[in-house]
């Protein structure tokens, strides 16, 4: 598998929009014009994965920082898995990171909804791959999210509401 580090600029590669709006709901986007802004702006660690052949893989957006790395965005074509690709990039993930904690948030698997049964499995995959549940989770329209953690520490609601407020001061460049 071949990483690339995407700048603003190769953000316009129409194989990484349709990724970015075909793996998550609108809800949880940020339209794609005001994130490629926010990759030029901010400190992500926007990668791509591609096979041998040239083909779109995965994308990751990461945000690091000091005490603790934000795993933000985390995609694989829906063709694709099962196939232990998400496997592959998450371990790349782990290893690129493995200084200090990371942390994610996803949709509950605990609230009723359409896509129970994927996010159980989501759910499963990270507490598989070394994450923990941190007892931390928030709603934003509708949706319930869930904090997990690999690493040392702790995550709390203030640490949450931190980051929030430093990708919120991004967004009103």
């Amino acid at each position: 598998m071949i990483e690339k580090h995407i700048t603003a600029a190769e953000c316009r590669d129409i194989r990484l929009r349709q990724l970015y709006e075909s793996a998550f709901p609108v809800e949880e986007q940020i339209p794609w014009d005001d994130l490629i802004r926010l990759v030029e702006a901010m400190p992500l660690d926007f990668t791509a994965y591609y096979a041998g052949d040239g083909s779109l893989q995965g994308l990751t957006i990461v945000y690091p920082r000091r005490s603790f790395n934000w795993f933000w965005y985390f995609a694989v074509p829906e063709g694709l898995r099962g196939r232990g690709i998400g496997q592959q990039i998450l371990s790349r993930l782990m290893d690129r990171y493995s200084g200090s904690p990371c942390i994610l948030d996803m949709e509950s698997p605990e609230q009723a909804c359409d896509n129970t049964e994927q996010r159980r499995r989501r759910h499963a995959f990270y507490l598989r791959n070394g994450f923990r549940d941190t007892g931390v989770g928030r709603s934003f329209g509708g949706v319930d999210y869930t904090i997990m953690m690999m690493g040392a520490g702790t995550f709390t609601m203030q640490d949450y509401d931190t980051v929030l407020a430093e990708l919120h001061s991004f967004w009103e460049f």
